[in-house]
């Protein structure tokens, strides 16, 4: 038998729901606000169902007396520039949680992590689990009027997979053999082998078939159509009239403005130049709490120090293991995110509870002896001179890595900060792999795969040059493991690997922070890197 989901029966059969842990889960400083993310993110459109009260930082409902306003205009301030507009080409994960507003893939998440239909009306999986069938929704437009059809996701998702070109865009597309368009709604996808992760991989965007413009002109189907770009400045973008949902946006255009200062963002808040500022420091929110609504949720988000592996000493794993035990996560958490954090001990959030091995936060408990023990014994008796390379948009980010300076010259090991700007990062660091150490946050995903495949051996994102056979085998059966349980375990075996490698400094999942202006509405926040616009709306 045949597997069938549709749209009625779909929330039943692809849910993917990620529990909240409430407790001591934060951020701050600039924490949500200021902890950028890296790599491939956000790729989906969010569930725009019926726009929820926006939440106090202690999680509750706002009550809005105020009826909904239909219309206006509203900026957002981002605390870094675009690096492509081609979403099948964005890396960073503050230019997809924009991009999230104009494209849509066959499937988008809402706000509490679960998968619901988007491009597609439904799906069949075959009983192997390598071939997926897919209708799609009638009535769907690109921006540019045309209609969408299979050639337009077959055209999209070969180009995702390298079908072409033998080179993948984007990881999770890896495994897939071929793209079919039977005829112009139906879509048909096959597998190499099986993947249990493959679902979301399929919020990937789509792009009209043939487009070879996307990085100056983006084309989406999504409710948001893009206007304008400055680089450096802003992007603009305007209500999609046409989009196939109806009733939604209730905004007529958002624009995205670029201020890489912390401060100079709390100003143009303050000012009126900015109505939301996400990702906003634990101190600004609550300084500006009485003049405006304020959010402050956990998020899906791992802050940490990553090492260049291939360069000595982080090539020692007793050295990598040294400085984590050098490292004092409550004090950074406490000074940094003014206690807003949940310490972590590998790569993975316990939002995502079902996979999240607990108990790994405590394998490096503060340990100056043994740091300074093990940091002889791979032959540094004195310590060494190193260079933490910091993106220096990201205020939260500088502010720990002070910390963590202080905190490694206990044990002799001399640290040099480089602020360097967001756009060298990631040329140089994340795609050139040209560092010493660096602080970042590694953004969440909906399923444990896209979150740890990072780290495979062959990963063109694996900016860490990190390589262990074992935990390749072990994150590749995962993936294709059929059985729930055993599949649960073989994740949880992947982090443990992580950890007891000191593959990175594991600091905390910080608290996302946002203040809006106390006429708005409607606001959602997701368990992924995302600024979800659809469901804004300005109170009378």
């Amino acid at each position: 038998m045949k597997r069938k989901a549709n749209s009625k029966l779909f929330n039943g059969l692809v849910v993917m729901l990620l529990v909240w842990v409430l407790a001591a889960c934060g951020g701050g400083g600039n924490a949500g606000g200021n902890a950028g993310g890296n790599g491939p993110s956000g790729e989906a459109k969010s569930d725009t169902g019926s726009p929820a009260s926006p939440q106090t930082s202690s999680g509750a409902a706002v009550e809005k007396t105020g009826a909904k306003s239909d219309g206006g205009k509203v900026t957002v301030l981002i605390l870094q520039d675009l690096d492509y507009l081609d979403p099948h080409l964005a890396v960073a994960a503050g230019t997809n949680e924009v991009l999230f507003n104009i494209f849509e893939g066959l499937l988008k998440p809402n706000e509490k992590g679960e998968l619901l239909p988007a491009l597609a009306a439904s799906y069949t999986v075959s009983p192997d689990g390598l071939t997926y069938t897919f209708k799609l929704r009638d009535g769907v437009k690109f921006h540019n009027g045309q209609a969408l059809t299979s050639a337009d996701v077959k055209y999209s998702y070969s180009r995702l997979a390298g079908l072409d070109t033998g080179k993948p865009l984007q990881t999770s597309f890896d495994g897939v053999k071929s793209v079919e368009a039977p005829d112009a709604s139906t879509v048909v996808i096959t597998l190499k082998q099986n993947n249990s992760s493959f679902l979301t991989a399929l919020t990937a965007t789509v792009i009209p078939s043939g487009y070879q413009d996307s990085n100056k002109n983006p084309v989406g189907t999504g409710p948001f159509k893009y206007k304008q770009y400055t680089p450096g400045q802003q992007l603009v973008v305007e209500k999609f009239a046409d989009y196939w949902q109806k009733g939604i946006p209730s905004l007529d255009q958002v624009t995205f403005k670029i201020i890489t200062d912390s401060q100079a963002g709390l100003l143009a808040l303050k000012s009126g130049e900015v109505d939301i500022y996400p990702r906003i420091g634990t101190e600004q929110l609550q300084e500006v709490a009485k003049d405006f609504n304020t959010i402050s949720t956990p998020q899906n988000l791992v802050q940490l120090v990553t090492f260049n592996i291939t360069r000595k000493p982080f090539n020692d794993v007793k050295v990598r293991q040294a400085l984590n035990y050098a490292i004092n996560k409550k004090e950074i958490i406490d000074g940094v995110a003014l206690g807003k954090g949940t310490i972590l001990g590998s790569n993975l959030s316990p939002v995502l509870a079902k996979y999240y091995q607990a108990g790994l936060e405590n394998t490096y408990k503060t340990d100056l002896e043994k740091a300074k023990s093990l940091l002889k014994e791979a032959g540094y008796p004195d310590g060494f001179e190193t260079t933490l390379s910091v993106p220096s948009n990201y205020k939260f980010h500088v502010d720990t890595a002070q910390v963590v300076v202080a905190q490694l010259e206990q044990i002799g090991v001399k640290v040099k900060i480089e602020p360097v700007e967001w756009a060298v990062w990631l040329d140089r660091i994340y795609k050139g792999r040209n560092y010493d150490t660096t602080i970042i946050g590694l953004d969440g995903k909906l399923d444990p795969f896209q979150i740890l495949n990072k780290y495979l051996s062959d990963s063109p994102n694996n900016f860490f040059n990190y390589k262990n056979p074992e935990y390749d085998s072990t994150l590749r059966a995962a993936v294709v493991e059929t059985d729930d349980a055993k599949r649960i375990e073989l994740y949880k075996k992947a982090q443990t690997i992580l950890t007891q490698d000191a593959a990175a400094i594991y600091i905390m999942d910080p608290n996302t922070n946002i203040a809006l202006n106390k006429k708005l509405a409607g606001y959602k926040t997701y368990p992924l890197y995302v600024q979800d616009l659809t469901s804004v709306y300005f109170t009378k």
